[in-house]
C-alpha cells in the first residue's frame, strides 16, 4: 500500500470513489476537474491518498487559507476499511498543515452521517454547538 499526494491526474479514480461513498457531499462546480486542479494548485502539499497497485484505496482533500486549515473530503473504499487508512489519511494531512504554521483545523460531517461523526468524535475532533454554518452560492446554475 503506497501513501503519497494525491494530484491533478488522480482526478478519475478519485472523483469515481467519492460516488461510490455514500453520504458524500459533492457539488458539480467545486468538485469538478477544475475545481479540484485550482484547489491542488494553491495546496499542493495538503492531500493524499492510498493506493494499491492501481487501485484507489482512499483519499483525504485538505488545505488551508493561511490562517485555519479545512478538511474537505475524506474516504476509504469499502474493501480496504479496518486497516486504519482514514486515521492515517488525516493524520498525513494534519501534519502537513502543522508543518505550513496551521494551528487549528475545521471539517463539516452531515448530521445524518453516524459513522462519519463517531470517526471523528474518534480522532479527537470536537462537534461544536456554539455557531452555526451558513452557505451561499454564487453560481446560480450550481447550488
Amino acid at each position: 500500500m503506497e501513501l503519497r499526494p494525491l494530484g491533478p491526474n488522480d482526478y478519475d479514480a478519485v472523483y469515481a470513489l467519492w460516488k461510490r461513498i455514500p453520504g458524500m457531499g459533492l457539488r458539480s462546480l467545486d468538485d469538478s476537474r477544475e475545481g479540484i486542479a485550482r484547489f491542488l494548485l494553491r495546496n499542493p502539499s495538503l492531500s493524499f491518498l492510498f493506493a494499491e497497485r492501481e487501485r484507489l484505496a482512499g483519499c483525504i482533500l485538505s488545505g488551508h487559507d493561511g490562517r485555519r486549515g479545512s478538511i474537505y473530503h475524506l474516504c476509504v473504499d469499502p474493501a480496504f476499511r479496518g486497516r486504519g487508512l482514514g486515521r492515517q489519511l488525516v493524520q498525513s494531512a494534519l501534519d502537513a498543515l502543522h508543518a505550513e504554521g496551521i494551528l487549528k483545523v475545521a471539517l463539516v460531517c452531515f448530521k445524518n452521517n453516524e459513522p462519519g461523526n463517531g470517526f471523528w468524535a474518534a480522532m479527537g475532533f470536537e462537534r461544536r454547538e456554539d455557531l452555526n454554518y451558513y452557505g451561499l452560492s454564487l453560481n446560480k446554475e450550481n447550488r
